[in-house]
């Protein structure tokens, strides 16, 4: 993972950014977990217009989906053309939701900065020269008070020896390498966030008291992305409408071929599976500050979620309900109409029939008349 983050040397600038606001918000807060917590916030603020805009693309997506069904009637035997006239119709009507698909790229793509961030405090945090970084590593090794791999991209191990080890420090401070601001706590609730979540029998036995709060992240990541997924689910636009449609299907063989989603929503019931595994994965590889990081940007997802469905999935289900209403209404008082002049040209049938029945009877009873 190391060898691969090196050849990103572009995103050093992202880190630096990183590294310096989760600075400034230890400084005003005093507490490196809600530094953390108050940079995911930041985050997922930022990223609020992108679900807008990827909420407002699936509203149209929505609006267009009885020419859409129009467009798989007339192209569904050509896979290649129904496609291209999808495409054509959703750019002429701004429907493409491109947004929709950023936003876990960009989650994904986070996942760099935090890293390194969490992993390299005293760099990307402390600000402490990356050479001097280096010099205490040095020492710490001839010392043999480290033993692991350490570097300048990933040092936990050097600040857990110059917490543990007051020479070291002492060494340090008095070398220049390092001051005692720079020195930061990265405990959080009582939680080291240096530490890495681990099921692994032998460190609960050897240090349960480090490693069972651990396992509240994994715990609490997993727990929130289901209940994000399957709130999204219930408040993506025509949900009630699908979901008649599938058990339709269900019941009926005969329909389940005209179920079927288009490439998109495939895409994003992937992407949608793909986070949890990947977020629930890193949480038992990266420490737990990156735990501390999902959770709270779950949090915030199911917000922002419930705050894009009020502002603009509702009322676009209430608008659409109210056109449909009327739409209802006039089909009902056009086939009330209908049913009146048919019953209008039956009266008036019925009452030429009987005009010209007592008119054939007249005439007959006068030829009697005449006869006798």
């Amino acid at each position: 993972m190391d060898q691969f983050i090196v050849q990103l040397s572009i995103l050093d600038p992202l880190y630096v950014l990183f590294g310096w606001l989760v600075r400034h918000f230890y400084n005003f807060f005093g507490n490196y977990g809600l530094a953390i917590i108050a940079l995911t916030v930041l985050i997922r603020v930022l990223m609020i217009p992108l679900n807008i805009k990827s909420q407002k693309a699936m509203l149209k997506m929505q609006a267009l989906s009885g020419q859409q069904a129009e467009l798989q009637r007339k192209y569904g035997h050509d896979k290649q053309k129904y496609q291209e006239e999808l495409t054509k119709l959703q750019q002429e009507n701004g429907a493409m939701g491109c947004s929709g698909c950023l936003l876990p790229f960009l989650q994904i793509f986070f996942i760099w900065p935090i890293y390194r961030i969490v992993s390299g405090p005293l760099v990307y945090i402390s600000q402490v020269p990356k050479s001097n970084v280096r010099a205490m590593i040095k020492v710490a090794k001839d010392s043999g008070i480290i033993t692991g791999s350490v570097s300048t991209k990933n040092h936990i191990g050097l600040i857990r020896s110059l917490n543990n080890s007051s020479e070291l420090l002492q060494y340090c401070v008095g070398k220049g390498y390092i001051n005692m601001k720079q020195i930061i706590d990265l405990h959080f609730l009582g939680i080291d966030l240096t530490r890495t979540p681990s099921i692994n029998p032998a460190k609960f036995v050897k240090d349960p008291g480090t490693y069972f709060p651990l396992l509240i992240f994994p715990a609490l990541v997993l727990i929130i992305q289901i209940f994000s997924m399957k709130m999204s689910q219930m408040l993506k636009p025509g949900y009630k409408e699908e979901k008649e449609k599938k058990k339709r299907a269900k019941n009926n063989p005969a329909l389940s071929g005209q179920v079927q989603d288009d490439v998109n929503a495939r895409t994003m019931q992937m992407m949608t599976w793909l986070m949890p595994i990947m977020m629930l994965a890193t949480t038992f590889m990266l420490p737990a500050a990156m735990g501390l990081y999902w959770v709270v940007g779950g949090i915030m997802g199911i917000i922002t979620q419930l705050m894009v469905y009020v502002l603009f999935t509702k009322p676009y289900e209430l608008k659409k309900a109210e056109v449909e209403a009327k739409k209802e209404a006039v089909f009902k008082k056009k086939k009330a109409d209908d049913a009146d002049k048919e019953q209008d040209k039956k009266n008036q049938t019925k009452k030429s029939g009987n005009g010209s029945g007592n008119g054939s009877n007249k005439k007959n009873g006068n030829k009697n008349k005449k006869r006798k």
